[in-house]
């Protein structure tokens, strides 16, 4: 069998880019109590470390993708990976809620830079369909066991005892990973060419990240600080903005996001399923996170442990679910979210009496990340359905733009009205109940989306974004 010209190494140094994206979301969900101890901040601010994040990526990754295409994908890929690295260490010496939150959203910007290069990469250095199809899976693999290993890590590395703080180890783990594979991909990876000349309208990217940082940013301050009225106003101002970039959309002859994508109707609902999972997504770990180790005075270890069945539970699911979406269609989707119901009610169950033991958690947890596994990697499919090939990458960037806001808008809200109880003198179990009880009722309105889409869906490989 003849050789390929690229191995192994060039696909772990473009996997780098998607592993360090996904652990840098993952890590951070169970360390977030260390951190707020750590730093002094309040509860709003540790909301702002995932959504800040959150709102870089969402808001540059179409950018991202553009920017390769004018400037080629290595000479891209290499310097976001430096500013990514740049970026962690800062979020690592930061003194502040502040100067963490802003390089969080640095880091975002990067994070979107980067994974547009490494999936065009994969699509250039691959070109053999059973090539590409091996890459794509283990990229894919890369990036479900970078979730599982986040969680573990977020778990361990706070109760690290030493000079240092131990929760700015799950930032600073970032340096030799971005560094070595950095330096790896300017001396390994070829040249690519450009292949696009087209102006990136500026006046898109500054309207679509205003207008995310206008909805998501006064749901979280405005509730800490008691809806004072630039919160106010300035979520008000969320809607004309959007509203002035959807009016830009329409007259650029090159738009950042193709508005004729909104009028497949099957894309619609994928967005709108899209936009209902996700914001449980991230909010489920944030509540889970705190309500464990604050409320039940469980350590970060034991924490990131107990999520690791969650993550387990989600990378077999995931393996096994793409083998069954082609021949059952939307029924896969919908038994998952059924299974996340059905688990979150026993979350609800068990977490009212207590903290459960470990014999009953850990199978509901384990369960619950199956249907987790279930549902994410095949949205993406699912939204792709009947999109024109002209129109893929613009759909793709899309779909992932909504998938991160999302989970910001998840984690200003379902987690605000969590934080917002306890603030106001709840429980931690008081204050749960109702949290996760919206987190199902997103989730049955996910089930309804799908239901009203086509039975049947292609067989196609995995999301990697």
């Amino acid at each position: 069998m003849k050789k390929h010209p690229y191995g192994w190494l060039q696909l772990a140094i473009i996997s780098s880019a998607v592993f360090l994206a996904v652990i840098d979301i993952f890590i951070v969900n169970v360390a977030l109590p260390s951190i707020r101890t750590g730093l002094g901040g309040t509860d709003a601010d540790m909301q702002l470390v995932i959504a800040m994040y959150l709102l870089g990526y969402a808001s540059f990754l179409i950018t991202g993708g553009k920017l390769g295409d004018r400037y080629g994908q290595k000479r891209v890929f290499v310097t976001s990976m430096f500013l990514f690295t740049l970026a962690s260490c800062c979020c690592g010496i930061a003194a502040t809620p502040f100067q963490l939150n802003a390089a969080r959203f640095i880091q975002g910007i990067c994070a979107a830079f980067l994974i547009p290069q490494s999936i065009a990469l994969v699509h250039i250095l691959y070109p053999e369909h059973k090539a590409r199809i091996r890459a794509l899976g283990m990229y894919g693999t890369i990036a479900g066991s970078a979730s599982v290993i986040g969680q573990l890590l977020g778990g361990i590395i706070p109760d690290l005892q030493g000079p240092v703080a131990g929760w700015r180890f799950i930032f600073l783990i970032n340096l030799p990973v971005g560094l070595i594979a950095g330096i790896l991909a300017l001396r390994k990876l070829p040249a690519t060419p450009v292949t696009s000349t087209a102006r990136i309208h500026a006046g898109s990217v500054a309207l679509l990240t205003a207008g995310l940082m206008s909805l998501v940013y006064p749901l979280i301050q405005g509730r800490e600080l008691g809806w004072p009225l630039w919160s106010i106003w300035l979520l008000a101002a969320s809607f004309p903005l959007l509203a002035a970039f959807v009016l830009l959309q329409r007259k650029l002859a090159e738009p950042l996001i193709p508005l004729q994508l909104f009028r497949i109707r099957d894309y619609r609902l994928a967005l709108l399923a899209t936009l209902s999972y996700f914001m449980v997504q991230d909010s489920y770990f944030l509540i889970h996170a705190v309500l464990l180790q604050s409320g039940y005075g469980l350590s970060a270890t034991a924490t990131g442990m107990l999520f690791v069945a969650q993550g387990l539970g989600y990378v077999l699911a995931s393996l096994i679910t793409m083998r069954l979406l082609g021949r059952y269609g939307k029924k896969v989707l919908l038994a998952g979210v059924g299974m996340m119901v059905v688990t979150l009610a026993l979350h609800m169950y068990l977490f009212a009496g207590g903290l459960p033991g470990n014999g009953t958690l850990l199978p509901v947890l384990f369960a619950y990340g199956m249907g987790c596994g279930t549902v994410l990697p095949s949205l993406l499919t699912t939204a792709m359905k009947g999109i024109p090939q002209p129109l893929a990458g613009a759909a793709s960037g899309t779909y992932s733009t909504f998938q991160q806001t999302a989970v910001a808008l998840g984690v200003s809200v379902c987690s605000g009205i969590f934080f917002g109880l306890l603030q106001s003198g709840h429980s931690y179990t008081a204050a749960y109940l109702p949290a996760t009880g919206l987190n199902i009722a997103l989730l049955l309105l996910t089930a309804l989306f799908l239901s009203r889409m086509p039975g049947s869906l292609p067989h196609t490989s995995k999301s990697y974004i």
